[in-house]
């Protein structure tokens, strides 16, 4: 195998939502884009970052002792991180009894993933297998594809979600081990992409066009995530939906229910959320809606979990 690795952030097992059958979803580190809504903030620097989980946090001062240039701080009786500072932050987490400070990340070699991975190799048979997401999984790309290389040659299933943000040349490498492919359209006006990830979506129109052009264009799957006031719009589904159809007219393509759940992630982190009040779930009637309009302008094969 290769000696490549990969900075891992979570390896969630027994997983029924990330691909077909009981998945492995290994989330990678890093991500070029900044969407307003980020359900993984943790996965957006590359660099590993110190959590601080303040419901475990016992107030021995610990971190303040292990501190030598000022990266903690007690302000008020809450203790403050102030991760820009160069400090031995290994020396902090390991002064912790209770764990309210760690790492949000590990290094991984493509042999120790696997090994991971493999812990759940009974139930790959039932149609799962292995799902790599992120973060950008192509932000690591050379890492990337030795995983997916080093699946393919134990047989396990793999599929990948991705923005699709990334040079092509690496999501051609990556096809031939690839047998499902889960991108996100987040957005289709270049304006409005551009407001709310902070990036332009051109590389990511061309990349869907060259999946849905491709020999694995029947296990593409396009998303749309549903976020409130920015991407769910009868406007922006139906333009999606137009681009998709004049693409491959047999398009599979999904729309996710707004998620509520990442809200808490950000305190660890100590950034704001895009919502002062959360919203919450769409109803049933609002999602048929949104699927009314993606039928009406020419979805054929719409996926609905």
């Amino acid at each position: 195998m290769t000696t490549s690795k990969l900075r891992v952030f979570d390896i969630k097992r027994f997983s029924t939502h990330d691909g077909i059958g009981i998945r492995t979803t290994v989330f990678l580190k890093g991500c070029p884009l900044r969407c307003k809504w980020c359900q993984n903030p943790e996965g957006l620097l590359p660099t590993a970052q110190v959590l601080y989980m303040e419901n475990k946090c016992i107030h021995c001062l610990s971190c303040l002792n292990a501190s030598k240039k000022q990266g903690i701080e007690v302000k008020d009786g809450k203790i403050c991180l102030h991760r820009e500072k160069k400090e031995d932050w290994n020396a902090i987490v390991d002064a912790c009894p209770t764990r309210a400070l760690q790492f949000d990340s590990k290094e991984y070699t493509i042999e120790q993933l696997v090994t991971e991975i493999k812990k759940d190799e009974a139930f790959f048979k039932r149609e799962g297998g292995v799902t790599v997401s992120g973060g950008e999984p192509f932000l690591q790309p050379e890492g990337l594809l030795a995983l997916l290389k080093a699946c393919h040659e134990e047989k396990i299933h793999t599929a990948i979600e991705t923005s699709l943000f990334t040079d092509s040349q690496w999501l051609e490498k990556a096809l031939p081990y690839l047998d499902q492919i889960y991108a996100d359209c987040k957005l289709f006006d270049a304006k409005e992409h551009k407001k709310y990830t902070g990036v332009d979506n051109t590389l990511i129109l061309k990349n869907i066009q060259l999946l849905l052009q491709s020999d694995k264009k029947e296990h593409v799957i396009i998303r749309t995530p549903l976020i409130p006031t920015m991407t769910a719009t009868k406007e922006n589904i139906a333009a999606i939906s137009k681009f998709l159809v004049s693409v491959y007219p047999d398009v599979h393509y999904e729309i996710l229910n707004y998620n509520p759940l990442a809200q808490s992630k950000y305190a660890y982190l100590d950034m704001d959320f895009c919502f002062k009040e959360n919203p919450k779930l769409y109803t049933k009637e609002v999602m048929e809606s949104f699927y009314s309009v993606a039928k009406e302008n020419g979805i054929r094969n719409l996926v609905i979990e």
